[in-house]
């Protein structure tokens, strides 16, 4: 008697999902092919992608070897159309570099202005180093409260940006002639366990400097005097024989 039960029972299920399939069958197998399709689509997106990062990272690397090589116009103009076509990351890094272009190439007003931009954007590393760009670019010429007041949110303690900071104020010291507070400053970064080690190996060289009077005035070198030059006997065919008279 159960056998039967069972089988009808089948029965019904089997009618039902006839019954569900007919109805629904469709758009099952839509939905299949959307994931298939949407996984697909997810493949060759990611592949369109990495091809993109793949020319950009060419694109880069030729614009940078422009630089290197003394050409920032050239290279300046490579980063401009790097920052208008490439992925997003390498985007905001060429927009960067195209402020460094523009420095070397003598455009330090267009610079400044495009070190600023970046420093106001929403990356906060490329903005940390934009402010950094820009305050060595305005560190020879700007007031000290103007270098200051660029690199204030920098400058916490406790900001991995801390001793990049003081060592511009360092400088900035030194080139208006306060030694003994830029001296201060570099004995602090030295010692500083924190400091990367190019920045610790830098403030160690001017600590050295400054302490061996690197910094005194010992005055001007005097010009060297003319040189000598030795007047040689006339040649042969130039001398007056004897008793002939004066060539004119």
């Amino acid at each position: 008697m159960s056998d039967i039960f069972r089988e009808v029972e089948e029965e019904v299920r089997r009618e039902r999902f006839e019954k569900l399939w007919k109805k629904y069958g469709d758009h099952v197998i839509a939905a299949a092919a959307l994931i298939v399709i949407g996984a697909a689509g997810v493949q060759l997106y990611r592949y369109y992608e990495q091809r993109q990062e793949n020319k950009a990272s060419i694109a880069y690397t030729a614009a940078a070897q422009l630089l290197d090589s003394g050409q920032p116009a050239a290279a300046e103009s490579q980063f401009a159309g790097l920052a208008r076509s490439a992925p997003h990351g390498y985007a905001q890094v060429a927009r960067l570099a195209e402020a460094d272009a523009m420095f070397g190439a003598g455009n330090r007003g267009a610079a400044v202005n495009l070190y600023e931009q970046i420093a106001a954007g929403s990356d906060a590393y490329l903005g940390a180093v934009a402010r950094l760009h820009a305050a060595w670019a305005i560190v020879d010429s700007a007031p000290k409260s103007e270098v200051e007041m660029l690199l204030a949110p920098l400058t916490d303690p406790t900001s991995p940006w801390h001793g990049l900071t003081q060592e511009v104020f360092a400088y900035e010291n030194l080139r208006s002639g306060n030694a003994a507070e830029a001296l201060k400053a570099y004995q602090q970064i030295a010692s500083d366990p924190n400091a990367p080690s190019s920045l610790h190996t830098r403030a160690s060289a001017m600590v050295r400097f400054l302490s061996a009077g690197g910094d005194a005035n010992y005055g001007t070198v005097p010009p060297s005097r003319p040189a000598q030059v030795p007047v040689s006997p006339a040649s042969p065919a130039t001398r007056t024989a004897p008793g002939a008279p004066p060539s004119r």
